[in-house]
């Protein structure tokens, strides 16, 4: 079920199906496309004004947050987790939500084995693009470095 305020009909109530879970949904600001990764996609209807209501189970417990109106009968909401909790907090507390913000466009890659084996990591995040101006190009990040958790399994803390 899917709570919210549509076209300002305060606590209204729509049923549906969850018909897929770990959706990408892209998002657009001025700076840059984002992604924001394992969305729930719903048929319950969801139009202008759901944004921010809970999406339940039917024992009633919170599994999501609606987020958008993909199309006629297709809605999607962020699942709650520890990240949707903190931010959840950060409203209820300061009536915002401070985010970290790099100016890159990355995507996982796996390391050369060297190199992984140096660091004892598999992955790092390859940069595709950097925003002119952002942290990021200020500290000169490029596009193709990797960057990588400087952590070792195991150092908990040390650095």
């Amino acid at each position: 079920m899917a709570i919210g305020s549509p076209y300002g009909f305060a606590g209204s109530v729509t049923a549906g199906v969850v018909s897929a879970l770990g959706r990408s949904l892209p998002t657009r600001s001025r700076a840059a496309t984002r992604i924001v990764e394992s969305v729930i996609q719903t048929d319950a209807a969801l139009n202008p004004g759901n944004s921010g209501g809970a999406l339940v189970d039917g024992r009633g417990e919170v599994v999501g947050v609606n987020t958008a109106v993909a199309g006629v009968g297709l809605g999607l909401a962020v699942p709650i987790n520890a990240a949707t909790r903190k931010i959840l907090g950060a409203l209820m507390r300061d009536g915002r939500v401070r985010r970290a913000y790099l100016g890159i466009a990355g995507g996982g890659r796996p390391l050369p084995p060297r190199v992984a084996r140096d660091l004892g990591r598999r992955r790092g995040v390859e940069v595709v693009e950097v925003v002119p101006g952002s942290a990021a190009d200020r500290a000169g990040v490029r596009a193709e470095d990797i960057i990588v958790n400087p952590r070792r399994r195991g150092d908990r803390g040390r650095r």
